[in-house]
């Protein structure tokens, strides 16, 4: 098991299951900052990719599909329509085809250079109940982008559950194993206790587990869980006074598959976190 990094004052645990792999998804998030006096924060969100909305289609199989199909034209143009195939036709036909082959397997090449095996769906997890609680006691600007946050995290990247607490506020969401016939109220202090076992509110540093083998003492971990990624959120400090760098909380992400979370979805998460460090 890789951990990245690893924080000593932390004892971090997480259990073996059998796991489920799946494609990633990518995205960008641009921040920029007014220089004047109320520094305005601006997030360009392309969180919601392109997509053709046709359920059960994974479009980063797209050139695969546009390589057989262009394959398939140049072959049915050869046998069906040219009569005389000259040799500069022939050429231009296996450098065609060529082409195509390259497409088809561009989508598992990626795959093989990032250092995953081609991968599948990603599944639902074995035992866990489907969640959306959030702290009553903040303001709504705060709450509508605790909604916000999770519901993008769990759209555009492979994970099943997402935690996001806040100052000591939490909004849960996704697939977690929960006590049986608790009320909305004793979920979210169960979740504390889980969260201060853990000792996940004083994390600095941010956390991959890409082949998460143990989390036995995590209890609200899902069974299935094989990749869990914790990105802390810290106030970064005032560079005209003399302050220290503040944790504000921290944003978890599970998911089903081994190797869930790219640098590039890691950077994406980061962004999407800090989002939340000056808001109140």
């Amino acid at each position: 098991m890789s951990i990245l990094p690893y924080n000593p004052l932390m004892q971090l645990k997480i259990p073996s299951h059998s796991c489920a792999k799946t494609t990633r998804k990518s995205f960008s998030i641009r921040a920029r900052l007014d220089n004047s006096q109320q520094e305005e924060q601006q997030l360009n969100l392309s969180v919601l990719r392109f997509t053709f909305g046709i359920p059960g289609f994974d479009e980063s199989y797209l050139p695969r599909w546009i390589g057989y199909g262009f394959g398939s034209l140049i072959v049915l143009n050869h046998f069906a329509f040219s009569n005389f195939v000259t040799s500069a036709q022939l050429r231009s036909e296996v450098l065609g085809l060529s082409l195509a082959a390259f497409s088809v397997t561009l989508p598992y090449l990626g795959k093989f250079l990032k250092g995953a095996s081609p991968v599948s769906q990603k599944s639902l997890p074995e035992s866990g109940e489907q969640i959306f609680i959030m702290s009553q006691n903040i303001s709504d600007a705060l709450k509508e982008n605790l909604a916000w946050a999770t519901y993008v995290l769990l759209r555009n990247t492979n994970s099943i559950s997402v935690l996001i607490s806040i100052r000591g506020e939490l909004c849960v969401r996704g697939y977690w194993q929960t006590p049986d016939g608790a009320s909305k109220t004793q979920l979210l202090e169960w979740f504390e206790r889980q969260i201060e076992n853990i000792g996940l509110s004083d994390l600095k540093v941010s956390l991959y587990f890409p082949q998460s083998a143990d989390a036995g003492q995590w209890e609200m971990l899902p069974k299935g869980t094989c990749s869990v990624f914790v990105q802390p959120v810290i106030q970064a400090p005032n560079p005209s006074a003399i302050e220290v760098e503040k944790i504000e909380g921290f944003v978890l992400l599970a998911s089903s598959m081994t190797y869930a979370y790219s640098h590039k979805d890691r950077a994406w998460i980061k962004a999407v976190s800090n989002k939340f460090r000056d808001l109140r």
